[in-house]
């Protein structure tokens, strides 16, 4: 399956200042040195707690900020691929290697080629009342893409806007109505509507079903489902609850203080799941049964600030399968099955 997205030691630092004159001290280090692909018509499961980086990440990778270092490669030939990786190998700095960066690194882009890139990768927030904007009617707020860019203009832009609400749920009579008249559900799939308009093809999926409830959750669920086998997407989906990323999700990736910790398919990373904090995670997922029992790991201790992170594992002071090593080395991210990644000195 080709690979549509690509990250390189991706990194997003926050200045931290202080003093009379506002210095920088220290670096808020959001997104710390992550590499993973994403396929093609796959959806991608990030979680991870809050604060650890996942929606950040997000952000980064359709480039809404700038990484502070690192790569990112978009829709890039294979062949384009391996000569980077070739070029990396022998000679960071060639000229070739520039030429490529320049050309195909999402780090690079501003200006005209980054707006350009909005046509192809879009998001949608978590919380649609806040993300849509009060005074406009919803064929305003769906259609500004298309004005924005270029891509239609008069009676085009309204064809397209209710072709694209019918396809989420929505008719011609919501057309002409203010955010506020809607529930919930109802303004995420206007949020939806707005990131797919343009047809793009990666679209960054940011808690969207955290704040509705269950039921309107699963139909959002099976929306999103069906728009990416319809539409030929590819999902970024973030979120917390791991009973929504197990039934939406292809692979998952487990993120703790800003690197990932684990990568697997997700059956195998709920069946099996290696990493200690992995297995703490999906130990804390509710099971549907009141007579059954689970052996629960409860993390100790808090988690450490992003601004000061432990040396060696991240992990390691709240690990209780920590060993001398993991305060002193970190530990790479190593394949210990098909397709099955753990950052850990377990396997190392």
């Amino acid at each position: 399956m080709k690979t549509i997205l690509e990250t390189l030691g991706l990194r997003k630092y926050y200045p931290v200042t202080g003093g009379i004159f506002k210095r920088k001290i220290a670096d808020l280090k959001a997104v710390d040195g992550v590499t993973l692909d994403i396929r093609e018509g796959e959806c991608f499961g990030l979680v991870g707690e809050s604060g650890c980086g996942k929606t950040t990440f997000g952000k980064t990778i359709i480039r809404l900020l700038k990484p502070t270092a690192g790569h990112i490669y978009f829709d890039v030939p294979e062949s384009v691929r391996s000569r980077v990786r070739e070029l990396e190998r022998s000679d960071d700095n060639s000229p070739e290697l520039r030429d490529l960066r320049n050309k195909y690194d999402l780090a690079t882009y501003s200006g005209k080629r980054l707006r350009k890139l909005r046509r192809k990768m879009q998001i949608v927030y978590q919380d649609p009342s806040t993300s849509l904007d009060p005074r406009m009617l919803v064929k305003d707020i769906v259609g500004e893409p298309l004005v924005v860019q270029g891509l239609a203009k008069g009676l085009e832009v309204e064809e397209r806007v209710l072709e694209m609400l019918r396809r989420v749920g929505l008719s011609e009579m919501h057309m002409r109505r203010y955010p506020h008249e809607f529930s919930g559900g109802q303004r995420q799939r206007i949020a939806i509507a707005r990131a797919l308009v343009m047809n793009p093809k990666f679209v960054v999926l940011d808690e969207p079903t955290s704040s509705v409830d269950v039921s309107v959750r699963a139909q959002l669920l099976n929306l999103f489902q069906k728009l990416q086998k319809d539409l030929g997407l590819t999902y970024l989906f973030i979120s917390h609850d791991l009973n929504v990323v197990e039934c939406i999700s292809h692979r998952v990736a487990v993120m703790y203080l800003g690197k990932i910790v684990e990568i697997a398919p997700t059956n195998e990373i709920f069946r099996k799941p290696a990493h200690p904090y992995t297995q703490a995670l999906t130990s804390s997922v509710p099971v549907p049964d009141p007579d059954a029992r689970r052996n629960r790991i409860v993390l100790k201790g808090e988690v450490p600030s992003p601004i000061n992170p432990p040396s060696g594992c991240r992990f390691h002071p709240r690990c209780g399968q920590a060993m001398p090593i993991c305060k002193e080395k970190e530990p790479p991210l190593v394949e210990i099955e098909k397709e099955h990644y753990v950052s850990c000195h377990l396997y190392v």
